[in-house]
């Protein structure tokens, strides 16, 4: 369970606290597109500032590949998060050296800085432990809340841990105690579901969750790998070839829990205006290709999840970006938003069909991590959180 020091348990009053933030967010004409991430970091922010802190904001923004790229920059997201804290955010034009120093030090209780991309430097992948001492100075404190970056061993997420005490913000503290009590003391019946594209991303998750999970719902293009190592015809659906034998060792070790699609929707090309049919599973003909869970797999499937009292779901159930091959991931979103059980949400494609579905206010967490969250459930110990000091 989550054991880990919070910034509820560090006196930061006068103090200057570092802290790393998942400020990845969609830009569009130099504008961010999507705030929901900004959103998530704000509780501990302003946490900070009423408790009289001075608050230096660091964040990577997409894979500039350890260069400066100028649409890369987060001056758009200060600009974006001084509207929503209501109160003016300095930025520094790069996260170490002369800029940084010099913002930080003029930084008083009450204000917020943000540092430039760490990503524009290369130092900042290979957890570089002279270039965490340059992020960490000037700081008495680190606050790690960002999840979506917390499977990173990277100089703002552990190498800052080496030189400043390192407790965890709300919005990480919230993603632990959700996933952990999922897999550690979930009420049951616990009902995984899995989606997405390849079977190779997740069979740690699955391997995992065998030992956890009452039932593990797949569905998506992982799907079909699991039915051509049956000896199902998948015609043009897409297949991990070299993923076969691991698909079949899956079923082996599953012992009936897991419940694969009992028909499949189809379509003679990978566009949203392509013929469309719903077939038995096993019925694939040459040419044509599953890109969605049939009306009979949303029916049973939702079985399952409205009997639940702990539902994780990772991946979409199908191409849900084209309308009409939308509804199973939908059908699902409805199961899961009816169940009443505690419903955890994660990876970027599932989060976004959640809101696209309209249901994101009946679900009890939507994960900002999807790679985070992915590793969570694997079992794995993520870097950035076994930096945080524990509690006595």
């Amino acid at each position: 369970m989550f054991n880990k020091k919070t910034v509820r348990d560090v006196e930061v009053a006068g103090k200057k606290v570092l802290v790393r933030v998942d400020f990845n967010v969609p830009l569009k004409d130099g504008r961010v597109a999507d705030d929901s991430r900004i959103r998530a970091a704000i509780p501990t922010i302003e946490y900070l500032l009423q408790q009289g802190a001075a608050v230096v904001l660091m964040s990577h923004l997409g894979r500039p590949k350890g260069k400066r790229v100028p649409e890369l920059s987060l001056r758009p997201v200060a600009s974006h998060l001084s509207d929503l804290l209501g109160l003016p955010v300095a930025f520094a034009e790069d996260c170490v050296g002369a800029p940084a120093v010099s913002a930080k030090a003029v930084l008083q209780p009450g204000g917020v800085l943000l540092l430039e991309n760490t990503r524009f430097h290369p130092e900042e992948k290979k957890n570089d432990l002279a270039f965490a001492r340059q992020l960490a100075a000037g700081c008495d404190l680190f606050v790690n809340d960002a999840f979506g970056s917390a499977h990173r061993a990277h100089a703002s997420t552990v190498g800052v841990a080496h030189d400043l005490p390192a407790v965890a913000g709300f919005l990480m503290e919230k993603e632990l105690r959700y996933l952990g009590q999922a897999l550690e003391a979930s009420q049951r019946p616990f009902v995984a579901i899995l989606g997405g594209a390849k079977i190779s991303d997740k069979i740690g998750v699955i391997r995992n969750l065998l030992g956890k999970a009452d039932a593990i719902l797949i569905g998506g293009g992982m799907a079909n790998t699991f039915f051509a190592a049956q000896g199902f015809q998948m015609g043009d659906s897409l297949v991990e070839a070299d993923a076969l034998e691991t698909a079949k060792a899956l079923l082996a070790e599953a012992g009936g829990k897991l419940h694969l699609p009992v028909d499949v929707v189809l379509a003679d090309a990978f566009a949203a205006d392509a013929t469309r049919r719903v077939v038995p599973v096993g019925d694939v003909p040459a040419g044509w290709r599953v890109l969605d869970i049939g009306p009979e797999t949303v029916q049973a499937f939702g079985e399952v999840i409205r009997a639940a009292h702990t539902v994780v779901w990772n991946g979409p159930m199908g191409v849900f970006e084209l309308p009409p091959f939308a509804e199973g991931t939908f059908g699902i979103a409805k199961a899961v938003a009816e169940s009443g059980a505690v419903s955890i949400v994660g990876g970027g494609d599932s989060v976004a069909a959640i809101h696209q579905s309209g249901l994101a206010d009946k679900i009890t967490h939507l994960s900002t991590g999807g790679g985070a969250s992915l590793e969570m459930l694997e079992g794995k110990v993520l870097p950035g959180v076994a930096a945080l000091e524990d509690r006595a």
